[in-house]
């Protein structure tokens, strides 16, 4: 089922990876092969994926197949959106200022903090004892 015409876009949030292709349809979108209400169950997540979508006025216009791994649901909803955005610059680049303007080509840098020796998390430590 490969259509003739079909824009990429790498997204990245987390540990999340999400490689994205947009065919020309009618707004379908399919992550790792299931449709997006049954992959993310919450709401304000799906409306994450459409914000390129809707910054562009390009809802409805293209089918997205999504293939994300790593991370959880926020992570994942972030890859792809990051990873729509890219794809839509592919499409036509005069997209660019509407884009940049919502902050959706900025790979989200925010990772989770390293483990400290000692600590049982990264800041959190053991409850203090007198005796």
């Amino acid at each position: 089922m490969t259509a003739a015409v079909q824009y990429a876009g790498t997204g990245r949030r987390k540990n999340s990876v999400a490689r994205v292709r947009l065919v020309p349809g009618n707004g379908a979108i399919t992550m790792n092969g299931k449709s997006i209400e049954d992959y993310i169950p919450f709401p304000n997540l799906r409306e994450v994926v459409l914000q390129p979508f809707n910054a562009t006025d390009t809802l409805g216009n293209y089918d997205v197949l999504v293939n994300v791994n790593g991370g959880g649901f926020s992570g994942q909803a972030g890859a792809t959106r990051h990873g729509i955005a890219r794809a839509l610059l592919v499409v036509d680049p005069d997209f660019r200022p509407a884009l940049k303007q919502a902050g959706l080509l900025t790979r989200d840098a925010r990772m989770k903090e390293r483990k400290k020796p000692g600590l049982k998390k990264a800041r959190k430590a053991s409850q203090f004892s007198k005796r």
